[in-house]
Order: C-alpha cells, then structure tokens, then sequence
C-alpha cells in the first residue's frame, strides 16, 4: 500500500477542480481506499483531491514584482529601455515616481489578496472529478447563487492573470498560472470533454436487456388476453390466439394515421419556444410548448368522429390488433433510431447508452436527443401519441362498456377511472415544460425502452383498469366513490405541489415566495431543498403518484388482482428509478448529497422506506 505524503493538519497547495490555479488549503483526513485527501480552503469548501493535484507550499513562491523579474530580453541590470511601450507602461514623457510604483505594485498585491476562492464555480462537466461542497449549514436564502451571478468569478480571475502576465498579449485567449514550480507562467490549452464508454451497465447489462425486449411484448400481450377472460385469475392461463388474428392492415394503418396527425399537431406554430437543459457540449435544445394545444385538437377530432357518428368501439373490438401494430411500429422505429445514432456525432450519445454492446445500446438508447430538422423524436413520443391515446383508449371503454351491458350512462367505477386518469394526463400536458428536466430527456438515450414504453406501454398497460371494467363490471357505492376521490386528490395534490415547488426553485431561485424554503448548496451552483415537501421524503412527487395509483385501481373493487398490476408495477419501477436518481446524485453533489441523505432520511415513504 502506498504511503501517504500529507499529514492531517499539515497546510499546503491544493489545485481548484477545473483549473490550474493552486491555493493554500489543509489536510483534513485521508482515505486509503479511495487514495484521497480531504482539503479545507480559506473559505471553508472540502474538497477532495488527488495527491497529485496537492503540492508543498516550499515549491511554490509568488511572483516577484515587475522591477525585479528577469526575462530573455530584459535584465534588471540594465538602464535602458525599449522604445516601443505595453499597455502598463505610461505615456512618453511621463514617467512614474518611486512612489507611484511602489503604489501601483501594493494595488496589484491586493488585488490577487481580495480574490475570493468561493467565487470560483466549476462548470457541471467537471463535477464527476471532485465531490465537495461549500461546508455551510442549510440556508434560506439565495446570496450563494445569486452572487456568482453578480460577481463574475470568471471575469475577475481573468483580469487578475492579466496583471500579473508577462508574456506578449497578442494571443488573449490563453490563460497562465499565477505560480509555478518553475517560476514562469505556463499557457493553459482548453481541454475538450470527449464522452466516455457506459461502464456501470443497468437492467441486468446485456442479458437483462436482451430479456426486457422480450419480456415487455410478451407482458402486454398477456394482461390483455387476461382480461378478456371471464375468469382473468393468475393461474387461469389465457389460450394463445392465433398468429393471424393479431395483426390486420387496416388497424396498423389507423394507428400511422394517428401517429401522423400527432405529429403535425407538434409542428404547428403554436405555443412558446423553451430550452432545454445544457447539454455536454453547452449546447441548448429549443422545444415547442404546444402540447396541451394538441390535447384540445385532438379532443375536437374525437367529437369530430362521434358526431358523424363513428363507433369508437371499433378500437376494444380490436384492442389486441392495435397493441400489436404499436409494438410492431416501436420495434421499426428503434431500429431506426439504432441504426442513425451509428452516425451521430460523439458529443450527442447518451451517457447511459454508450457501452459498445449492441443489445444494451440498442434498448436503453445510443443516441441522446435525436432529431430530424426540428423535430425532437424523444420529446414528441414522451407525451404525444401514447399520453393522449390513452385517454382515446378510455373513452373508447367507457362507450364500450355502455354498448355492450345496455346502459344509458356509464357506471360509477368507469366514471372514476376516466376522470382520474383524464386529470392526470390533463396535468401533464399543462405542465409539459417541466419533462424537460426529468432523466428520460436528460440522461435516457432514445432506445427500445422509451419507445416501447411510450408508445405501447403507457396507452395498453395504463388503462387495464378501463379494460378490465368492459369485462367485469363493478358496483361501488357513493360513499366509497367519496373516499377513492378524497384518496386520489390527496395524492394529486402532494404530487402536483412538490414537483411544481422543486420546478420553480430551479426556475428562479431567488423567488420571493420561495424565502422561507431552506436547501444544502452544492458545488455544481445548485441547492438541495431540505424543507417543504423536499424535506418530508427525498422524491415526494413518487409518493403521489403511487397514492394516484392506488386510487386508480380501487374502484374495480377486490375480486381480482389483475387491475391491481398497474399499482403493484409501478411501485416497482419507481423504486427502481428512485435508486437510479441516488446513484446519478451521488455522483453529481458528492457530499453535499450525503448530508441532504442525512438530514431528509426517508426516500417515498415515510417512516417506512
């Protein structure tokens, strides 16, 4: 084992993360592990750091002034001077007293004294090489992020190594360092992040993907042909229908035509222009905000086709038909999104699909934001066609339940099923700005995952409640609607006001209306909200949803767990993915994300998990 260089306490230079400029910092543990010192600037920040980013303060001296420095084309022995003059040099004809000098070299030497370290903020491509924060208790106010802002750390940096440059200024691109072990300035060449190959391989790695791909089809195909069973227990098997019966041309054909108009919905110029979150390059993605505008169009098409009376039924008549030709479509699609992320530049793969397995980059996604022209594939398909239609497929239920049990208006549980489910969607598509922050835009590559899940997953799994009622109609009373209806805007209202609290912090932090939140702040410029509905459970917006779900599947009452698989899997995914959000933290806030862990313990649950 290695031994150690540095002892706990011992003060000496430690380089800032991103940078080249070195400060005087003390050793404040080691980790034999990880082989890494853990350092406290002036400031009170901790970071941690290699040994060789630390160096002894004995190797480093700082500059000496002007009048005593030696270059190859001056010696401080010499009297005479050159006619040609720098920009610090007076004018001709006036020449400066001792005095003066002495005074212009104090101004310099305070100038470097009143840099702050705390000013400096790494960009966020750098954040995986460090994992320190600001040691500062929660605060409720703004000033650490806003100051940044007002203070230009960067501009001042500059201005300080332009004093103190002794080389010619032609070339003002280049930076120097204000010491060196050498005693000279070394220019700084701008590194390039080039993206890395996917190491740490989620799902199972390629034979869990491989396994997803065809255990996804075959879940959906088999929650459908349960439900249409009269006894859909799990241990009555469905019989397996016929190749032929699964697949007609004209029912694939509809579903490219509602495809297609969605996608022009997308295209009209309606609705405000965003950006997207930065990218790995800086680069910003703009978006089109029209989604809940494609709602309204499309409701108004669906009145359109009830009105000149066109039986909707026709898609539970052929529900299975529809779920084969959107899996055979997603399936087209990922082999064509696959086969265009081949030529697709590094800098625009996904981080998590990028390993060099074709399996695994084939189903998580290889390609990060894929885009023909304008057209952004991942966004339009994360609520477009598969969010809307599964309020089509619900209504289509609604009226098929009616047709086939004779009734002159739907029953209660049906009634509860839609409404719930519309509002959901409804909400979502209102607040469609806010899905550009979640992982399946910024980190999820556009695979078979997404596209399966968005296209089929979500409109045929998402209404088995719906489906289930057509078969299995159930009686509930008032009083038990009541309090399905009291359970579900309980939930709605816990998810729809944590993820609206956490949106508006990243939005404007310095938010009046948000002063009385406390948060952790991280070295990436961001904070870690510790109160409000953030300081309850780390993902409080996961806890309404399950609440929401539960709410969704209990007005098809207990005969049957089968309209209970949709609360049972999601439970399951958003555990999954709320130990994907703690690994991506962890990496991303370092101990910053240690010590929101400790001061909010629980994840969802309460008290529980």
């Amino acid at each position: 084992m290695p031994s150690r260089k540095f002892a706990d306490g011992e003060v000496v230079m430690g380089r800032w993360p991103g940078s080249v400029l070195y400060y005087e910092v003390q050793v404040t543990s080691y980790d034999d592990v990880a082989h890494l010192y853990t350092v406290k600037y002036k400031d009170g920040t901790e970071l941690a750091l290699k040994e060789s980013e630390l160096r002894s303060q004995s190797s480093f001296k700082p500059r000496k002034s002007q009048s005593s420095s030696s270059s190859p084309s001056r010696r401080s022995s010499s009297r005479s001077r050159s006619r040609s003059r720098s920009p610090g040099r007076p004018a001709k004809g006036r020449r400066r007293s001792a005095s003066q000098s002495r005074e212009h070299k104090d101004d310099k030497k305070k100038t470097i004294q009143e840099t702050s370290l705390a000013l400096l903020k790494p960009s966020e491509n750098n954040t995986k090489r460090y994992n320190g924060e600001p040691e500062s208790t929660e605060k409720n106010d703004t000033s650490c992020i806003i100051l940044e802002q007002k203070l230009k750390p960067d501009l001042e940096v500059k201005r300080v190594l332009e004093q103190y440059s002794l080389r010619s200024r032609k070339d003002d691109k280049k930076k120097e360092e204000i010491y060196s072990e050498k005693k000279t300035f070394l220019a700084v060449k701008p590194v390039e992040k080039v993206p890395s190959k996917t190491k740490e391989l989620e799902f199972g790695g390629r034979i869990g993907s491989f396994m997803m791909i065809l255990f996804l089809p075959a879940t959906v195909l088999y929650l459908l042909l349960m439900c249409r069973q009269d006894d859909p227990s799990l241990l009555n098997f469905p019989p397996l229908p016929a190749l032929e019966s699964l697949w007609e041309g004209r029912v694939f054909g509809i579903y490219l035509l509602w495809f297609l108009l969605q996608a022009v919905f997308y295209l009209l110029p309606i609705g405000k222009v965003v950006e997207g979150l930065p990218l790995s390059n800086g680069r910003k993605l703009q978006y089109r905000i029209n989604g809940f505008y494609a709602f309204v169009l499309t409701a108004a098409a669906i009145g359109a086709l009830l009105y000149f009376q066109f039986e909707l039924c026709y898609l539970y008549d052929h529900f299975m038909q529809f779920a084969v030709s959107a899996a055979a479509f997603s399936l087209a699609l990922s082999i064509y999104l696959y086969v265009r992320s081949l030529r697709a530049p590094e800098e625009e793969l996904a981080p998590g699909g990028n390993s060099g397995y074709f399996i695994y980059d084939f189903f998580t996604g290889h390609e990060l934001n894929p885009r023909i022209g304008s057209f952004d594939l991942k966004y339009f398909c994360e609520l477009r066609p598969g969010l809307m239609g599964w309020v089509v497929i619900n209504l289509a239920m609604l009226l098929a339940e009616m047709k086939i049990h004779n009734l002159s208006m739907p029953s209660l549980s049906m009634i509860l099923v839609n409404s719930f489910q519309l509002l959901y969607v409804v909400d979502a598509l209102w607040n469609e700005e806010a899905v550009l922050t979640t992982m399946d835009i910024t980190h999820d590559g556009f695979g078979f995952m997404l596209a399966f899940g968005d296209l089929v997953w979500v409109p045929f799994v998402y209404s088995l409640q719906a489906f289930y009622l057509v078969g299995h109609p159930t009686t509930i009373t008032w009083p038990v609607a009541a309090a399905i209806t009291v359970l579900n805007c309980i939930g709605y209202y816990i998810f729809r006001s944590s993820n609206s609290q956490k949106n508006n912090f990243r939005r404007n932090p310095a938010d009046p209306k948000l002063a009385n939140l406390k948060f952790i702040p991280t070295a990436t410029g961001k904070g870690l909200l510790v109160t409000g509905w953030w300081g309850f459970v780390r993902h409080p917006n996961y806890l309404g949803d399950i609440i929401m779900a539960l709410a969704w599947s209990l007005p098809c009452g207990f005969n049957h767990i089968l309209p209970y698989f949709y609360v049972i899997y999601f439970i399951c995914l958003l555990v999954h993915r709320e130990a994907r959000d703690e690994h991506h933290c962890k990496q991303k806030y370092g101990l910053a994300w240690e010590r929101y862990c400790q001061r909010v313990p629980y994840r969802i649950f309460p008290y529980i998990y």
